[in-house]
């Protein structure tokens, strides 16, 4: 008993107790951490291969290792996921500098160079990893609670169908209609221009699949009562009929003044 209570006072104890309960922690949380939606990593020789690339094309702007200048931003911890949707929209490389970059639909590289530089930039330090087709198709989702989830967290900029919105600055909420399920997930975990954050703790990856299978729902929509007028709701109705409305009662009034005079 005198032994045992003379190795609790040792010195060494605290730390070996110490490093024991981070084993422990550690271990704990890879067994009980929830599942995320990244896909394989990548090779060597594509980190190589993504490095070329991304010295020919993105380091002007972003510096020769990612560490960003005053052109661009540094690319340390945006993950793979960020470039996919930069990249796999036309978005980068930019055109010229503006306040935002504007999807393109007319993307400058084929989806295995993109996938190369992604690869580069994830190794330089963690980040988003691009999801698995699991969680972006919109299949076996829940379409009104995605419909649900969207009007809560995103509908505020993005207008309840995802016909986008103006913001301050000259800055803008894109358009949703027809975008890939990839890049919207992609954007939700990454948050590109002045979009929020919305990881895992957020919206877990089966949420994110359900708001995706509600605006390909609304993709294909038909609208039953005529002109959609593009969704954005009573400014361009209330637009509408003041300027068609209006003009025909005014235009119907001065013909009933000309037919009675």
């Amino acid at each position: 008993m005198n032994a045992l209570a003379a190795r609790r006072r040792h010195p060494a104890a605290i730390a070996l107790l110490i490093l024991l309960g981070l084993v422990v922690t550690g271990v704990g949380y890879s067994v009980l951490a929830p599942k995320t939606a990244s896909a394989t990593t990548a090779s060597a020789s594509q980190v190589e291969e993504g490095k070329k690339l991304f010295l020919a094309n993105c380091a002007t702007c972003h510096g020769l290792q990612a560490q960003g200048t005053k052109a661009g931003p540094s690319l340390a911890g945006v993950g793979a996921a960020a470039v996919d949707f930069q990249m796999g929209t036309g978005r980068m490389p930019m055109a010229a500098p503006a306040v935002q970059a504007p999807r393109v639909n007319e993307v400058r590289f084929t989806q295995e160079q993109i996938d190369a530089v992604a690869a580069y930039i994830a190794s330089l330090a963690p980040g988003p990893a691009i999801p698995s087709p699991e969680y972006t198709s919109g299949e076996n989702a829940n379409v009104a609670l995605g419909a649900e989830l969207f009007r809560v967290n995103c509908a505020m900029c993005h207008n309840f169908a995802g016909s986008g919105g103006a913001l301050t600055r000259g800055k803008y909420a894109p358009n949703l209609r027809d975008i890939e399920g990839k890049h919207i997930y992609e954007a939700m975990v990454t948050g590109p221009q002045s979009m929020p954050v919305f990881n895992d703790d957020n919206i877990s990856p089966e949420g994110k699949n359900d708001i995706i299978a509600y605006l390909h729902a609304v993709d294909k929509q038909e609208n039953r009562g005529g002109m959609a007028l593009g969704n954005l709701g009573p400014v361009s109705e209330g637009l509408f009929i003041w300027v068609f409305g209006l003009g025909i009662m005014i235009a119907f009034a001065v013909w009933l003044g000309r037919k009675a005079a």
